[in-house]
């Protein structure tokens, strides 16, 4: 069995020693581990990819009993997870479905580790292509907002999901649902934030003459678009391109850094610094 532990404490010397010598009590076998000690925080991450156990099926129980006490004493927040277990996600989307298909093709294709549990979306036009993938869809209104949240968290709840992604869902998520998921919601926006915010971003890099445009996928939190950022992209464009143009680009950067964001999350690579991300590529 293979396994992903990651954590984040305060900073201090043998904490690798620390988490190496449990494993090899274990008789657990490393392979692979990143670490990163933040002089500024002077907090410690760290993930590691090991295997061992067998076949046992209560080993991964019986590492999270054993590993509690090391994280009591060193004051670590910290999860472990078996790799054979795909997280479930709910994709939300409004009339852009561009993240959307991208995100569909690559899970069905295995690119993605991830299960897709359900799509939502305030709109009714991705439900045919949903449908062909079998997979279940919810059309919610945005008229009650406090009802469609209250229904969001239903289904995170009812279904287990473990986090969500907003695939160009053009509404705003209220402190009700980003406060019952801390680093759980995942956005991608349509350009380096805090640039162009709002509608028509293309249309208002054309007009500035902007000559890089870019996707960010960050975390959700209550203020719009300042949550921690998780990954970016650019593209170079030049004078010849148009608003139709800069849109297609735009499109294509964002298919590509919101997967990235996704996989890094189905991965458990993301750790949260304060308002910035550890992400262990």
């Amino acid at each position: 069995m293979e396994f992903i532990l990651n954590l984040s404490c305060p900073d201090k010397a043998g904490l690798v020693r620390t988490v190496s010598n449990w494993l090899y009590d274990k008789k657990c076998n490393i392979i692979d581990s990143d670490q990163f000690g933040d002089p500024k925080s002077r907090n410690f991450f760290m993930r590691v990819h090991f295997q061992g156990g067998g076949n046992d099926p209560s080993f991964e129980k019986r590492l999270k009993k054993s590993f509690s006490d090391i994280s009591t004493k060193h004051r670590m927040s910290w999860g472990l997870w078996p790799i054979s277990e795909k997280p479930k996600v709910m994709i939300m989307v409004s009339k852009q479905d561009h993240c959307l298909v991208d995100l569909l093709y690559r899970a069905k294709n295995g690119e993605l580790p991830i299960k897709i549990a359900l799509v939502v979306s305030n709109h009714n036009d991705a439900y045919p292509i949903v449908s062909a993938e079998g997979i279940d869809f919810l059309h919610v209104s945005s008229k009650d907002k406090s009802k469609m949240e209250q229904e969001l968290l239903s289904e995170v709840e009812r279904r287990n999901i473990d986090f969500v992604v907003l695939a160009r869902y053009m509404q705003i998520l209220g402190p009700a649902v980003c406060s019952r998921l801390p680093g759980r919601i995942i956005n991608i926006h349509h350009s380096f934030l805090p640039g162009f915010k709002g509608a028509r971003p293309h249309h208002q890099a054309f007009e500035r003459g902007v000559k890089l445009i870019g996707a960010t996928a960050h975390y959700v939190t209550t203020d719009l678009d300042e949550g921690p950022i998780i990954e970016q992209g650019i593209e170079r464009i030049d004078h010849r391109m148009d608003t139709k143009t800069l849109a297609a680009v735009g499109k294509d950067i964002e298919r590509i850094v919101l997967a990235k964001a996704v996989r890094y999350q189905a991965e458990h690579r993301i750790l949260l610094n304060g308002q910035r991300t550890v992400v262990f590529h």
